[in-house]
């Protein structure tokens, strides 16, 4: 049986639409079960999982635009991704669906990182994820770019060169006029 993150939910818990109601009071054990999140498909109870997600880092009621709150909401698409894939792993578009959410994660928490350090961090913290700093940019080595490269290390020591032979000379002419001064 494989772990999801959907099970500290309790099956007694009302769907979203029927939590506030007040006849929910006087209504029957029946027809209270069809309306819990025991009998709720995986879509609504991933909505309920992710509303608790996003409600830790929200700023107001209406905050759904911030780069915390879209960090919250790819982060609990990512893991309904990967618990589907562990399931079935050969599932192609889903895991292309969850690579393309992880690099969009990936930009924001980049975004919020260059932005709001504090934020970043506890932000980190809650989702449970370790930010890694993307690669330094690599040039492919191919031999013609070694050739040049040879080449301009050779021109600029070359040039090094000439530059020290006219500095010597400019500093014994330097020298020669301080004696003649004398």
């Amino acid at each position: 049986d494989i772990p999801s993150q959907l099970d500290d939910l309790p099956p007694t818990m009302l769907k979203k639409d029927y939590a506030n109601l007040p006849i929910m009071n006087s209504v029957d054990d029946v027809v209270r079960r069809l309306l819990s999140l025991e009998m709720a498909s995986q879509k609504e109870k991933m909505k309920i999982k992710t509303q608790q997600l996003v409600e830790k880092v929200r700023r107001s009621p209406s905050d759904n635009g911030s780069s915390e709150v879209q960090g919250k909401f790819k982060t609990g698409r990512i893991r309904m991704f990967e618990e589907h894939l562990q399931r079935h792993p050969k599932d192609k578009n889903n895991r292309r669906q969850m690579l393309m959410d992880v690099d969009k994660r990936k930009k924001l928490l980049g975004y919020l990182r260059r932005v709001r350090y504090d934020t970043f961090e506890n932000t980190c913290k809650q989702l449970g994820i370790q930010y890694s700093l993307p690669p330094a940019y690599r040039r492919r080595v191919t031999k013609r770019w070694l050739v040049k490269k040879a080449f301009c290390i050779k021109v600029f020591q070359e040039a090094k060169k000439l530059k020290a032979a006219e500095r010597l000379k400019q500093r014994t002419e330097k020298q020669a006029r301080v004696r003649a001064a004398r």
